[in-house]
């Protein structure tokens, strides 16, 4: 069972990308590339 959550940047508050996940894990927290800020920072699940 797999669930589509969104990522969103914590620097700019900005959503940047979708993915999947399992929902018996824990939340997402993944350092992504943000258009806004344009450098890597950590996207957390919303």
């Amino acid at each position: 069972m797999r669930k589509i959550v969104t990522l969103i940047c914590t620097e700019c508050k900005e959503r940047n990308y979708t993915t999947s996940r399992n929902k018996d894990t824990s939340p997402l927290n993944l350092r992504k590339y943000c258009k806004r800020c344009r450098k890597h920072t950590l996207h957390k699940e919303k």
